[in-house]
């Protein structure tokens, strides 16, 4: 699963101080509403411009198959060869072995169309720097769809800050994160079409349902590899202090065993939202 596009939908809130601007346009593959609140219009507006921009280079750097990006590269090289990545991949990457060590293996985003898996990826250590590097051991088949989309939120609400917002959101299909003095009430949807109100400030949310229909073309899924598996839920809702850790989360949810996820969402600061109806195991791993 490359990502939830089951969104929750913002209620208003009351007035913010300064100027306060929204726009939505296509990214991701999903549609991305950010709002912007800053002292003038124009700080709000130049802001929102750099959110999307910030979008764009994620999704070009992390896309599994566009030309240039740095996870094609990865899949492509060499064998044992140290591939110069960005930060912001390492970044990225970094995460997914975290939580593949928490999970025993269970979060994988290599997909199974290569024997290679999250293991058998080799990453510089911290004090590499600015000069980050990757090397596979194994032919794998990286698909970073599943977090990096969480992560380019994040990147998003940084240009915001960067820009003089002293508050605003993004909202990114199935991924939310609002900063700043923005709190929102939200009506969380359920898969069975029913709604809960939740109470959202300076925190992130994800939300990913297998069932929902509208989700975009190219998703590759994410598949159970080895490990803890207690069987594939179908939703998952997630709630952490970021986007990255929100969206990786869920996968968690969807795919660990119970003990598993309470256990990473522990770990990782993430609170589990999904109702107790969505939590049995409906469906043998994938």
């Amino acid at each position: 699963m490359r990502s939830a596009e089951s969104a929750p939908s913002p209620a208003r809130a009351g007035p913010a101080p300064g100027h306060r601007l929204r726009r939505l346009r296509v990214a991701l593959g999903t549609w991305v509403a950010i709002e912007a609140s800053a002292q003038s219009e124009a700080t709000a507006a130049d802001a929102i411009e750099a959110a999307y921009a910030a979008l764009t280079e994620v999704e070009r750097r992390m896309h599994p198959e566009r030309e240039g990006s740095e996870v094609a590269r990865i899949n492509s090289a060499p064998l044992c060869v140290h591939t110069p990545i960005h930060a912001s991949t390492w970044e990225v990457l970094r995460l997914a072995q975290r939580l593949n060590e928490l999970t025993q293996g269970v979060f994988d985003p290599c997909l199974p169309s290569s024997p290679g898996r999250m293991s058998d990826l080799e990453l510089s250590g911290a004090s590499a720097g600015p000069s980050p590097w990757v090397a596979r051991r194994a032919s794998l088949a990286l698909d970073l769809g599943g977090i990096a989309k969480g992560f380019a939120v994040d990147r998003a609400i940084a240009a915001l800050r960067a820009h003089g917002c002293d508050a605003g959101g993004v909202n990114a299909g199935g991924d939310l994160r609002l900063f700043g003095a923005r709190r929102e009430t939200l009506l969380l949807r359920y898969p069975d079409h029913s709604y809960q109100p939740l109470l959202l400030q300076n925190a992130a949310l994800a939300v990913s349902d297998l069932d929902e229909p509208r989700r975009p073309p190219g998703h590759r899924g994410y598949y159970v590899r080895s490990g803890d598996c207690g069987g594939a839920r179908h939703y998952a809702a997630v709630q952490a202090p970021d986007a990255m850790t929100a969206d990786a989360l869920t996968k968690c949810v969807l795919l660990c065993s119970e003990a598993c996820a309470r256990r990473t969402l522990a770990e990782l600061g993430g609170r589990d939202l999904t109702p107790a109806a969505a939590r049995s195991a409906v469906d043998p791993c994938l």
